[in-house]
């Protein structure tokens, strides 16, 4: 398949947002790759042995894209964004369900020798770090911003910035204190389980 360019995906999602489903057919096989690498970066962070599958995840989120009928795409950046954005609620989804008490969690039996040295889970770690992103956005919606779209998104600093409409430096700077008031965060988590 030839190389498309940016400005050419702006355009096929504009119009897709417009309604044309040609543009959808044109634009699916331009994404997929692009999307699968998004959900690989989602899937490498998960334990081993995760039931979902990195294809099952872009398809899942694809669906989910598919249904949001009034939503006007910028341009390609923030398609990635949301598609990175949809991932990670599915996989929260995901691991919040797997944890539930109801269903029996992921309780595994082991002897207390083994229990010993065990650590959360990267399922647990996953849901610690929504909840410490929800905080955060509560207090600074930005910087929120910034850190889902980096790191779960896999933006760079200035596809970040275009997105959020601000300075590739405001993003730099925001990634840092972002990065800071989170691992804070997540260690006052830790202490109080």
């Amino acid at each position: 398949m030839p190389q498309t360019s940016p400005h050419e995906v702006s355009q096929l999602l504009r119009a897709w947002s417009s309604g044309d489903e040609l543009a959808l057919q044109t634009l699916i096989p331009i994404v997929y790759e692009e999307l699968h690498r998004i959900a690989r970066r989602h899937m490498g962070r998960e334990r081993k042995g995760h039931t979902l599958q990195t294809s099952a995840l872009v398809n899942e989120a694809y669906l989910r894209l598919v249904d949001w009928k009034n939503i006007e795409w910028q341009n390609r950046a923030h398609f990635f964004a949301v598609s990175a954005q949809m991932m990670r609620r599915i996989l929260v989804d995901f691991a919040r369900n797997r944890h539930s008490l109801k269903r029996g969690g992921d309780a595994l039996q082991v002897s207390l020798a083994e229990a010993e040295g065990m650590s959360l889970s990267r399922g647990r770690d996953l849901v610690a770090l929504d909840d410490a992103l929800n905080s955060l956005a509560a207090g600074d919606q930005r910087k929120s911003k910034v850190v889902e779209l980096r790191f779960f998104g896999g933006l760079s600093v200035e596809e970040t910035a275009e997105v959020l409409k601000v300075s590739s430096e405001t993003v730099l700077r925001d990634w840092r204190l972002a990065k800071v008031w989170l691992l804070r965060e997540l260690e006052k988590r830790g202490d109080e389980n």
